[in-house]
């Protein structure tokens, strides 16, 4: 690991500043939870001259939770753990509650989670020059990529490895950022098309900082992930579901996939053929769910996600039905 500087500011705007590259420093790097940023600086995927560290900055509202926001440096045992979140939007809690360890959980904070960096292996070795640092190709797609796309949106097969940012598709979210000139992004905005831009994690400037995101309201909400073992492991596909309900009737619906494209993918073929559906009509919810991989181009080593991924929408749509304010979704 490369030396570097250390400063800790004291509010967003100094962070701000400090992160942007200047005469004395030419690669500073932002750090909260640190638990990705670790990982890229051990492997010599990362090299900053700066850290600048933003847990000691004194803003209540970046550790705070509310029925429709939370604070950008809140962490996922916070998300899983909170009362209020399961009565307003119980996906939140088990998408945080479903990622990494419990001790990765008590550190990882919900704006690191959106904007870490993929977890493809041919680009966390640094034996690899793949496309999404220097190379002219993507190892991935004559290698082992089992793990990785079914909806080929671009050059890069990689699969986008947060499980909050389709829970907020789902919830029509948006994150507040501090640091340029504009203070909310919708999360639809925020990770930039892949088949034009493969290299960045997210749409933000340097000086860009997320101190919260803002979502809608959601009880009947859920969220699946189908792993190859329950606890610390990435998901092979998840699904997550958001029912507006009048009585039994599904009135509409917001799905979205997750592990199987560069970003979250929607599915509003999904949402279109729910709506009017019976939660109790099981056969067409499933025909409904089957459809959740129309477009898809599988690789020859993900083809068995087009088996995953409508059982995990479809037991995202069941858990979604169930009654408001309890626990739903998780590990399946």
């Amino acid at each position: 690991m490369n030396p570097f500087a250390y400063t800790s500011p004291r509010n967003t705007t100094d962070a701000s500043a400090l992160a942007v590259p200047n005469g004395d420093f030419a690669l500073p790097v932002l750090k909260s939870g640190g638990m990705d940023l670790l990982d890229r600086m051990k492997e010599g995927l990362e090299r900053p001259d700066l850290v600048v560290d933003l847990t000691r900055i004194d803003d209540p509202t970046l550790d705070a939770i509310d029925a429709g926001r939370i604070g950008g440096r809140v962490t996922l045992a916070m998300v899983a753990e909170s009362e209020e979140l399961r009565k307003s939007a119980p996906i939140l809690g088990a998408a945080s509650g479903s990622a990494a360890t419990p001790q990765v959980r008590n550190v990882a904070t919900v704006a690191g989670n959106l904007l870490q960096e993929t977890r493809c292996w041919y680009w966390r070795m640094s034996q690899f020059d793949c496309l999404r640092k220097t190379g002219d190709d993507c190892p991935a797609r004559e290698g082992d990529h089992r793990f990785h796309v079914i909806f080929q949106d671009g050059p890069c097969l990689m699969v986008h490895p947060s499980n909050l940012a389709p829970a907020l598709f789902v919830l029509d979210g948006e994150v507040e950022v501090v640091g340029g000139d504009r203070t909310r992004i919708p999360i639809r905005d925020l990770y930039a098309d892949p088949a034009v831009d493969w290299r960045s994690a997210s749409v933000l400037s340097p000086a860009e900082i997320i101190t919260g995101i803002r979502f809608k309201s959601a009880p009947n909400s859920a969220f699946i992930a189908l792993k190859q073992k329950q606890s610390f492991d990435w998901p092979m596909v998840s699904g997550y579901a958001v029912l507006d309900l009048d009585g039994d009737v599904i009135k509409s619906a917001r799905t979205c996939a997750g592990a199987v494209a560069p970003r979250p993918h929607p599915l509003p073929q999904v949402d279109a053929a729910l709506a009017g559906l019976s939660i109790h009509d099981e056969a067409r919810i499933r025909a409904a769910c089957e459809i959740s991989v129309d477009g898809a181009d599988p690789l020859p080593g993900t083809a068995y996600k087009m088996t995953l991924l409508p059982v995990a929408i479809r037991r995202a749509v069941a858990a979604a039905a169930h009654s408001a304010g309890t626990a739903r979704g998780g590990d399946a």
